[in-house]
């Protein structure tokens, strides 16, 4: 395989091509855009070094000088939509800042679905994510404690997004592939739910339910989970 190394290698540490020959005809922006649009449009397995090579109007051989392995592809695809965030000056709020930064998580790995599959500490350092990571500790300057338990508080944030945005994702794709609307299942299972509660056997949960009888607030849920991490990390 052209340009493959058999030793560990990061991406950004390579020229933009190897190689000696006439200057590159695309850019790294331009694969991971390239890249970025197939996923979008036709979900993230359906990235191949063959697809993008075409996208681009390249043979998938000529790529590999640019990309030498599909994990630096995905790699390049992570940079690209880290790209999204908008780092305003930290208000001095700490807890406010990390909400709203996850805030602009949740709904960039809702703009790009595929996104989830893709945290992982290996994607961690490119250059957008390392501008994410700076941006989040300066946002923690006012508080006290060491650099570690802040970049574990950070993972832990992010732990929450990915995990509360995989669990929506896959609801929304699990509704678009049955034969009926969201709305009909959601009745059926309502009826069915309060049936077994008016059996007597779950008092807990049909106190609960008398109490708060939906419907729940997805974003408020999201917020709260932020909260109470934030809060135990105030402690």
């Amino acid at each position: 395989m052209v340009g493959r190394s058999a030793v560990p290698e990061v991406i950004w540490a390579r020229p933009e091509r190897a190689g000696r020959g006439p200057r590159p005809a695309f850019s790294r922006a331009d694969i991971a855009a390239a890249a970025v649009r197939i996923a979008d449009a036709e979900g993230f397995d359906a990235v191949s070094m063959r697809k993008v090579a075409a996208e681009l109007g390249c043979g998938t051989m000529s790529l590999y000088n640019y990309v030498p392995r599909k994990e630096d592809l995905y790699e390049l695809m992570l940079d690209a939509v880290s790209a999204d965030y908008d780092f305003p000056e930290p208000s001095g709020d700490w807890r406010g800042d990390l909400i709203a930064l996850a805030r602009q998580a949740r709904a960039m790995m809702h703009r790009h679905t595929w996104v989830p599959r893709l945290m992982s500490p290996v994607y961690g350092f490119s250059p957008n994510v390392l501008r994410y990571l700076e941006y989040a500790l300066s946002c923690l300057d006012g508080v006290d404690a060491r650099f570690g338990e802040k970049m574990e508080l950070i993972a832990m944030v992010n732990g929450i997004v990915t995990t509360y945005v995989s669990n929506e994702i896959a609801t929304a794709e699990r509704a678009r592939s049955l034969p009926w609307s969201e709305e009909q299942e959601h009745a059926v299972r309502t009826a069915y739910l309060i049936g077994e509660i008016a059996t007597g056997k779950y008092p807990r949960m049909a106190a609960g339910f008398a109490e708060d009888p939906g419907p729940i607030d997805l974003d408020g849920v999201f917020d709260r989970a932020l909260g109470r991490v934030l809060d135990s990390f105030a402690r």
